[in-house]
Order: C-alpha cells, then structure tokens, then sequence
C-alpha cells in the first residue's frame, strides 16, 4: 500500500490486550475515546459512527480477529483498522486509516488531501491522548 494514502500512528498503552480490545471493539468503549456509535463487533456488521457537524458515516465491519485486529470501511473511501500486539504486561495499538485519494472528495464535498492533514493531526490526540486517557486513566 502507498503509505502517503494511510494515516498510521502507534502506542504503547500500559494495559493488557484484553482490556485495549475492550476499548476498541465495543460501542461504549469506542464512544469513550472516539466518537458516538452504532457499532457491535461481527463480521459483516452495519453500523453508524455519529460524526457531529459532519453527520452521520455509514460503517461496516470486514475484518474481525480479537483481540488482534478489527478493521471497518468508513464511508464511501475510507479504511480503518486497530491493531494489536500483546507485549510484556502492555500492549501497543496502531490505528491505520486508509482509502485516501488525491483526485477525490469526500462526503461533505472537501479534497481527501486537505482532510488527511487534518485527521492526520486529530489522530494524533485521539490516539496519544483520548486512547491512553481512556484505557489507563
């Protein structure tokens, strides 16, 4: 995959995998960090995330191996995946959003260029800040 179309950011979180994949493949644990949500972990699986000013985005589950990896198509471009590798009493999560293309828009009408900068920047706090909040505060 061109890795100037993904966003990728990587932590460590000072928690088991169980408790990560909790987090991260719930509804309520995803609203905490995230956003609002429709979402239930089966493969195949519609769902809704709730993205405020922006409306809502139409989801669907296709990946699903806990507590290693979920992944999820986000409105009509996008990719998201959570990955995660238990390590010695921690565990590190990388998220992946992928499904970005120069030549195209997205919903709202915005080049995918200009938007990746931007959710380019909110993942970092998502994930460096509202994640670890989260799961180890």
């Amino acid at each position: 995959m061109d890795t100037q179309r993904e966003i990728r950011k990587t932590i460590v979180l000072n928690a088991p995998i169980e408790k990560v994949w909790k987090a991260v493949s719930t509804s309520e644990g995803i609203e905490a960090w995230w956003m609002p949500n429709t979402f239930e972990a089966e493969l195949g699986k519609e769902f809704i995330l709730h993205a405020g000013p922006f409306g809502d985005s139409p989801c669907k589950v296709t990946e699903l191996d806990p507590p290693n990896r979920l992944g999820f198509d986000w409105g009509k471009d996008w990719h998201l995946v959570f990955e995660l590798i238990e390590l010695d009493g921690s565990t590190e999560f990388t998220l992946i959003h992928s499904g970005w293309d120069p030549e195209k828009v997205t919903e709202f009408g915005q080049p995918h260029t200009i938007i990746q900068g931007i959710m380019d920047k909110g993942w970092d706090k998502i994930v460096n800040e509202a994640l670890p909040s989260y799961i180890e505060g």
